[in-house]
């Protein structure tokens, strides 16, 4: 996989048909609900980790003043929440390993 590529839910689907042996609709199907059931956590407010991978955290920001690049006008930001994503250490080592190599 090239730096330009990226992985799609139908990918993933393909993965789990081929690793486990479902069947295309019923590999489709299980992304889906393990997708459907991260979504869910997280608007619920509850941060997603998944060993091995990463954490998805969610992150209220409260307001703040920003500036108008161009004007420098200052205008107020609302509070909001984000969601960030910190990959695990385990994953940081195999990232870091497969970008020396080149």
């Amino acid at each position: 996989m090239s730096a330009t590529d990226t992985l799609t839910r139908a990918d993933l689907a393909e993965a789990v048909h081929s690793e486990i042996g479902l069947s295309r609709g019923e590999s489709a199907r299980m992304v889906e609900k393990v997708l459907e059931h991260m979504c869910e956590a997280l608007s619920t407010g509850q941060n997603v980790k998944i060993s091995g991978f990463g954490s998805f955290v969610l992150r209220d920001k409260g307001e703040r003043v920003g500036r108008n690049p161009k004007t420098g006008i200052e205008v107020p930001i609302a509070p909001r929440r984000v969601l960030t994503f910190r990959a695990s250490q385990m994953m940081r080592d195999r990232i870091a390993g497969e970008t020396s190599g080149d």
